[in-house]
């Protein structure tokens, strides 16, 4: 009995070494999977988005559009794709740095009017070192005049959030501008604001007007202050309003001091 005892342990360690040298064999031969590496082609983990953005550019974010990198820049989508030599203004990758100032090639030249003789300086005038003297930069007026682009209720007010403020009112009603100016945008690719127009009316304030049914105007119309722009709708929106802002050099601010 012994006897048998010994043998069936001896085949079972034999057996039990022979498995062990299979399993060996298999995992020298076959080498285990590595994890897929997940390859941010964003720029999320790139030497791009840890350097410092130059001054006057925006570096592209995961979501961006032209048109929202306009609104929040203060320019007009058309000027910035020329700024940037974009021919499909749809094509802008994350972390391309785009250009959201007029270069200095568009700055406008004065030409110099002709002196006459009760111009000329006199002698005893003192002298500015034109090396020495600050230069000019575009002030800011003071305040812009705006009127009601719609009649009805605030029934939201300017906060971080909202950015502007919601106006009540029926469907199809008038949407007039609130002062004069020229049409930088009319479309509805911007999320979140359905049928949309912008008006930029100077170098440092611009409106937009938002949830439109239908816009009546079109880009690069010059409009005057009252005017119809569009009709009050609900596109993007749960209820039929007008969102309106007020931009100053790109900014949101509380329109309501402003409008008259």
């Amino acid at each position: 009995m012994k006897i048998l005892m010994n043998m069936s342990s001896k085949y079972l360690l034999l057996l039990l070494a022979m498995a062990s040298l299979v399993l060996n064999v298999g995992c020298s031969t076959t080498p285990r999977a590595k994890p897929a590496t997940v390859v941010d082609r964003s720029g999320g983990s790139s030497n791009a988005t840890s350097e410092a953005t130059p001054p006057g550019y925006y570096r592209v974010k995961r979501g961006d559009t032209l048109a929202r990198i306009a609104l929040d820049n203060g320019q007009s989508p058309r000027d910035i794709a020329q700024w940037n030599n974009l021919s499909n203004p749809n094509l802008i990758e994350v972390d391309d740095l785009i250009l959201v100032r007029p270069p200095a090639s568009s700055k406008l030249t004065v030409k110099p009017i002709p002196k006459t003789a009760g111009d000329i300086p006199k002698t005893d005038a003192p002298k500015v070192d034109a090396a020495k003297e600050p230069p000019k930069e575009i002030v800011a007026e003071p305040g812009i005049r705006l009127s009601w682009p719609a009649k009805g209720k605030v029934t939201d007010d300017f906060s971080e959030k909202t950015k502007g403020i919601d106006i009540a009112g029926k469907l199809g009603e008038p949407i007039t501008a609130a002062s004069e100016g020229k049409v930088v945008y009319a479309g509805n690719s911007l999320r979140g604001y359905g049928n949309l127009v912008i008006i930029k009316h100077d170098n440092t304030y611009l409106t937009a007007y938002a949830h439109n049914r239908t816009l009546a105007v079109k880009e690069g119309d010059s409009v005057k202050k009252g005017q119809k722009i569009a009709e009050m709708g609900d596109t993007d929106a749960t209820s039929v309003k007008l969102h309106f802002e007020l931009r100053v050099n790109g900014k949101p601010v509380n329109p309501t001091p402003y409008l008259q």
